[in-house]
């Protein structure tokens, strides 16, 4: 079974607390980019289980590949048997755009349809909840509002049917560790859900990512890929998750010139 696992962007994130489990409660609206997925390939398997990475290079092995934890858990949880997962990876990784948590549900989800466990969808966010704080979303793959650590789901409407999408990301990464250690938890006056519903025209002004002040500080090359979004017409610019990578959100399809090394993504949202 073949899935396209699908990247996503976040549209605004407020980091609202943190919690005692060490995790932080946030408010974020992720939205898929259907034009921008890695391929995963799922096959039951006699004897033992294999993984197979083509592609973007991943500094990870493979049994801490998020695909065969995937697999794992759902042995775990459910019994399935052994399989043979490959993964032809072109989402960069350490971008912020759920890559490897996108690769994880598909595997969840392949898993129940070759298994035939007829799990529900109620199911699926759950066990794809236990991999990641990213995971769950991919079982919608649709904008959501994501809260809690982003496992807790309700679908948002918004003004981007049509629109053009740039992602840009440097060689340069951000580990989740660096992100959180520089953030400030605090919870806004309103709500990120009352921000979006203004014009998108407004966004720039009250829609932000916590992350951006210190991530932008001490890595200028990102906050310069934002004002480069700006400066090209976007309407809508931000840092995705915890970076490294930068979207913007352009009426018409942009003409971007980045210097070398700088990944560029270009798409229909």
């Amino acid at each position: 079974m073949i899935v396209h696992a699908n990247c996503k962007i976040n549209i605004g994130l407020d980091v609202l607390r943190r919690r005692e489990d060490g995790f932080h409660d946030l408010e974020t609206v992720m939205v898929p980019v259907l034009g921008l997925y890695d391929v995963v390939e799922v096959e039951q398997a006699e004897g033992c289980s294999t993984f197979e990475q083509t592609g973007v290079v991943v500094d990870c092995d493979a049994d801490s590949n998020l695909c065969m934890k995937a697999l794992r858990l759902m042995q775990r949880l459910y019994g399935v048997g052994e399989a043979h997962i490959r993964l032809d990876k072109q989402i960069p990784f350490g971008a912020g755009l759920g890559g490897g948590s996108s690769d994880a549900t598909a595997v969840i989800v392949a898993l129940n349809e070759l298994y035939a466990l007829g799990l529900s969808e109620a199911e699926l966010i759950e066990a794809a909840a236990m991999i990641g704080s990213d995971t769950a979303f991919f079982v919608r793959n649709t904008p959501q509002l994501c809260m809690g650590r982003g496992e807790k789901m309700q679908p948002i409407e918004l003004p981007l049917q049509g629109k053009y999408l740039a992602i840009a990301k440097p060689a340069e990464g951000v580990s989740t560790k660096e992100a959180y250690a520089g953030v400030n938890p605090a919870e806004p006056q309103v709500r990120l859900s009352d921000r979006l519903s203004r014009p998108i025209e407004e966004w720039r002004d009250c829609v932000k990512n916590d992350f951006e002040p210190h991530i932008f500080a001490s890595h200028p090359v990102i906050a310069a890929l934002k004002q480069t979004m700006y400066d090209a017409g976007a309407v809508y610019a931000s840092m995705s998750g915890s970076g490294s990578a930068v979207f913007g959100i352009f009426d018409t399809k942009p003409n971007l010139e980045l210097r070398d090394g700088i990944y560029l993504k270009i798409t229909k949202l």
